[in-house]
């Protein structure tokens, strides 16, 4: 209880200082006033209203998804890896990423969904990331059983073939724009937040995480091994087709909005683990934190590194998880299968 409110505090700050830095650097105490100004309907001078309007109608909602999306990577990923019982896979291990990028370029390319307006791409991703769960049970289902192995690696297949498909879209597309496209949704970008979208991610990650706390006991067995879990009391099968379906929901809605960003969910889990220990009550109390820090700083530094331009999410996670993924493989030998 300390710890997840020590994490929440930081967690606060973070989302303050993130708000006020940028092109324009606003002191974090103008940020607050700015802030308050804002939830408590109070007033601010003609000279303040650009200032304002940075900080509330951009920053403030791009710095909130951040920490949603950071969050729920971190608490998806640590339900995976017992879910599948491997230490390597991540929230995008399903293929679910692959298929909402091959649903966002195809929207983007043919007009698609069109009604939707400026929510029809990120509708396109959803139903990719919703196509891509779907063939994926179907195809590692044998006699209405999930088995983790069959999960993995038919996962890795279709998440193939689904960049396939994306590459083919591409070559045929009339203009670059699809190339520009696949760029967002393959490396990540908060660069399109906004006020609208952030109620369906607030609420599907809070949710999810919820329900994610609640399989608490249910993922320790699931870790250990079908044979254990079933003679502890549980149902493998049930278990593990409930999981994808929460996992494929909440990730698809996560992608939708900032597309795919790697190593969130395959690095956090280990290292709260090391902390909290293994188990998955602890585990899911503190992770989703966390990451949701964690990715308020790397959404920061991809705005502000490069600046005006805007450096991809996943070239910073990437940058940052290699190293700390090879340091914890070399001191943590049994969490990746022995030494």
């Amino acid at each position: 209880m300390i710890t997840c409110a020590a994490l929440l505090a930081v967690l606060l700050v973070s989302v303050v200082v993130a708000i006020g830095l940028g092109s324009a650097v606003i002191t974090p105490g103008e940020t607050a006033r700015y802030l308050w100004a804002a939830l408590s309907g109070g007033r601010i001078t003609a000279d303040d209203v650009t200032t304002y309007q940075i900080i509330w109608q951009i920053r403030t909602p791009r710095v909130l998804l951040a920490a949603l999306v950071g969050a729920g990577l971190s608490a998806i990923g640590v339900a995976i890896q017992a879910m599948v019982r491997n230490a390597l896979a991540d929230p995008f291990v399903l293929g679910v990423s692959s298929g909402a990028s091959v649903g966002a370029v195809g929207v983007t390319v043919t007009g698609g969904l069109a009604a939707l307006g400026i929510y029809a791409v990120s509708a396109g991703a959803f139903l990719g990331a919703l196509i891509a769960s779907l063939l994926v049970y179907v195809a590692s289902s044998s006699r209405g059983a999930l088995s983790p192995l069959r999960l993995v690696l038919t996962g890795v297949a279709m998440s193939l073939g689904f960049q396939a498909i994306m590459s083919v879209i591409i070559y045929f597309a009339p203009d670059s724009e699809a190339t520009s496209m696949v760029l967002y949704w393959t490396m990540g970008s908060f660069g399109a937040a906004t006020w609208g979208a952030l109620p369906v991610v607030a609420v599907s990650v809070l949710l999810g995480l919820v329900v994610l706390y609640r399989y608490g006991r249910a993922l320790d067995l699931l870790a250990l091994g079908d044979e254990t879990a079933a003679s502890l009391g549980i149902n493998p099968d049930r278990h593990r087709k409930s999981l994808l379906v929460l996992v494929s929901l909440v990730t698809g809605v996560m992608v939708a909005v900032s597309g795919a960003i790697a190593f969130v969910g395959l690095v956090m889990p280990h290292l709260v683990r090391m902390v909290v220990g293994a188990t998955h009550a602890r585990v899911l109390a503190v992770a989703p934190l966390v990451g949701a820090i964690f990715m308020v700083w790397v959404d920061l530094a991809s705005r502000t590194l490069a600046a005006p331009r805007e450096l991809p999410l996943g070239v910073i996670t990437a940058l940052i998880g290699v190293p700390v993924f090879i340091v914890l493989m070399r001191r943590k030998g049994y969490m990746f299968g022995g030494r």
